[in-house]
């Protein structure tokens, strides 16, 4: 069978023993930590809750794939739940910030995004995800059902469901450590912020399903990112599941 592009990058990012390559990095150059959106509309979130909640075990337990929800408006703070769930700070130490998730190298190149359908007291639209802040930036107002659903390879789910978590990559952030290797990493870290939605969705009592087939194109123009110093990874559709 003929190797095609994943299995070469598989085999030319192996680590070997003694030829890791590599040197000091140059900490003058690292790429900057968070993405900003200053110039746009500010949407602030509920305080998360960090105490309570179903146990872990259940959670995992009670985990499936939802595809198909109810007309029902999503509560503002649930969102702000599942966004802390996602992304949100657990701790600081001096100028650096610990999140719910684990990252390679602590790089934290994944940013959120919402496609918002009905959410309570939110405006339909697309949002960024202002972790420091746990805040939305309001990128762009309007019903893209239509188009968020089409970015998901046509699957309607994307469509009625509350809201879309868009996850994108910035591949410097673990470039600037990594190299090539980094574009393992990124996928892993997307995983690792996506299984903690689907378990704090369950704890919400809604339903979550990822989704891996995309059209990245058109996933990306809806975000608005370049496709290659930026690009979409990874998606969930969360939303109230039908009795």
């Amino acid at each position: 069978m003929a190797h095609g592009i994943g299995d070469n990058f598989q085999q030319a990012t192996q680590y070997e023993r003694g030829k890791l390559g590599g040197g000091p990095l140059d900490w003058s150059r690292k790429p900057e930590p968070y993405k900003e959106y200053p110039d746009v509309p500010k949407v602030e979130l509920d305080r998360p809750s960090q105490d309570g909640g179903p146990a872990l075990w259940e959670a995992m337990q009670r985990r499936r794939s939802e595809r198909d929800f109810a007309k029902a408006t999503l509560s503002r703070s649930d969102l702000s739940q599942l966004l802390w769930a996602a992304q949100g700070v657990t701790a600081t130490h001096g100028s650096y910030a610990f999140r719910t998730t684990p990252s390679a190298g602590a790089l934290y190149p994944v940013e959120t995004y919402l496609a918002v359908n009905d959410v309570e007291g939110i405006e339909p639209g697309v949002y960024h995800y202002d972790v420091r802040a746990h805040a939305l930036d309001q990128l762009r107002t309007g019903d893209f059902r239509m188009a968020i659903a089409r970015a998901a390879l046509d699957q309607e789910m994307a469509y009625h469901a509350n809201v879309v978590f868009v996850w994108t990559a910035i591949f410097a952030r673990s470039k600037w450590k990594y190299g090539q290797r980094a574009y393992r990493y990124v996928y892993l870290d997307a995983g690792h912020i996506a299984q903690n939605v689907a378990l704090a969705a369950v704890g919400l009592g809604l339903g979550s399903c990822q989704i891996a087939a995309l059209y990245d194109g058109e996933a990306n123009e809806l975000l608005d990112v370049d496709g290659k110093t930026e690009s979409t990874l990874y998606m969930t559709v969360v939303g109230k599941p039908r009795e």
